[in-house]
């Protein structure tokens, strides 16, 4: 069976408990004036050297790349975007917990009111950062659409670098598992173990990857949201704890059981029909 993500597929969210728990990793510090990663494009087409209009910022999605708080950059967890519609209205993951707000565009002005988020219990690391991004991303910031890049900046001159996120399909992308959940606890994959589990959706409807130390194959049956996977083989290796535990639980998502699927731009998610049992995977760069 083609293996395909239509567009209604990539709108398509489960619960916003589950969402907020999407794609955590822990997140890690530059200096100052370290280059941000990325280099989608944020602005429609012109000179890329030269300042475009705030107004490009509605409309899209954009990934939240770093953020530099009294001159220290922190790297963002994936999964911490936003999105600003044009009535006004701003909505997003700061990594892990999902916020929504009323937004004004004003020039080159951005005022962003006070507005609600969801209250997940998160890693130490992704709720450090999750703080100081609400705490920069609210009042009036100064939106800069330069260089393919957006920055938002504070009156104190702190600032939160975006760019724009691509939606990738199902089929041909290299997901690299980031988070495991149970029931409505979430946690990134164990130390050490990161990259460790990756899935791969063959346009046949075969599925082939590596689930934390040992490579699989299986197969899958898409209908709608679900996905049904087929008995799962693996090679034999034995390897070291955490990589065996990340490999258990990923296996206990893909091992003959039906899944609930939704893509959210280039996050994965996979939601055994109980509910009980979920992994969030990430696009890896790349694809897309």
């Amino acid at each position: 069976m083609q293996l395909s993500t239509q567009p209604s597929t990539r709108r398509r969210h489960l619960a916003v408990g589950l969402l907020a728990l999407l794609a955590l990793t822990a997140c890690g510090t530059e200096s100052a004036d370290g280059t941000g990663a990325g280099s989608s494009r944020a602005a429609p087409a012109g000179d890329s050297g030269s300042a475009q209009p705030a107004e490009s910022l509605t409309g899209m999605r954009w990934n939240v790349d770093a953020l530099t708080v009294d001159g220290r950059r922190t790297k963002a967890p994936a999964g911490a975007h936003l999105e600003i519609d044009t009535k006004g209205r701003a909505g997003g993951s700061y990594g892990c917990n999902r916020f929504t707000a009323q937004v004004r565009l004003d020039g080159d002005t951005l005022t962003v009111e006070q507005g609600m988020t969801t209250a997940m219990g998160c890693e130490p690391a992704v709720q450090r950062f999750e703080s100081l991004l609400a705490d920069a991303f609210k009042g009036r910031l100064t939106v800069t659409v330069k260089d393919k890049a957006v920055t938002l900046t504070t009156a104190k001159g702190d600032t939160i670098t975006l760019t724009a996120s691509r939606p990738v399909p199902l089929a041909g992308t290299d997901w690299r598992v980031t988070t495991l959940v149970t029931g409505t606890t979430a946690s990134s994959v164990p130390s050490g173990t990161e990259g460790g589990a990756r899935i791969t959706f063959g346009r046949d409807g075969t599925v082939h990857g590596t689930l934390g130390c040992n490579t699989f194959r299986t197969t899958a049956e898409v209908s709608g949201s679900t996905i049904t996977f087929g008995p799962l083989t693996a090679t034999r290796k034995t390897c070291p704890d955490p990589d065996m535990r990340l490999e258990h639980a990923v296996r206990e998502v893909l091992d003959g059981t039906s899944t609930t699927f939704a893509i959210d731009q280039r996050t994965l998610t996979l939601t055994t029909q109980g509910g009980d049992k979920g992994i969030g995977a990430s696009a890896a760069e790349g694809n897309g």
